[in-house]
């Protein structure tokens, strides 16, 4: 586990939630625990995805991890799955999706399992432990 002496794990990361203090949250945790060097915030889904299509030539400044929160206005967490299928492969095979959430609903986590990009579903906020798992060599995230 990364420590505040040792190097970020990724180069840079994407936060996508309509709130702002999940994002802060996120960021902030992300940054203690030296997750990532750089923490790219996106307020909407179509915003994110605006900004992967428009970097899909400089594989080198995608993120990562891009967390994702399922309830949000306008285009949702699943919507921006439906979409990001579509996406061109440089892009899904450099970037990891996890779903980071707070939605209580069984079907979700279930749901999540058919998107075959998205490598987990995490429950908000994001914590130390969190950290840990999606920084270890074992399956990361699962799907409860």
């Amino acid at each position: 586990m990364n420590n505040l002496t040792e190097p970020f794990f990724y180069k840079r990361i994407m936060i996508i939630d309509d709130n702002e203090i999940d994002r802060y949250i996120c960021k902030r945790i992300s940054k203690t625990y030296h997750l990532a060097e750089t923490v790219i915030e996106m307020e909407t889904a179509m915003e994110a995805l605006e900004y992967l299509i428009s970097i899909k030539e400089y594989p080198e400044c995608l993120p990562e991890l891009v967390f994702l929160d399922i309830n949000m206005p306008g285009m949702n967490g699943f919507e921006f799955l439906e979409a990001y299928k579509d996406l061109p492969e440089s892009i899904k095979k450099n970037c990891i999706v996890v779903m980071l959430t707070s939605s209580t609903h069984n079907n979700d986590s279930k749901r999540v399992k058919e998107f075959s990009h998205v490598k987990g579903y995490l429950e908000k906020p994001l914590d130390e432990a969190k950290i840990r798992r999606l920084c270890s060599e074992e399956p990361v995230l699962n799907f409860s």
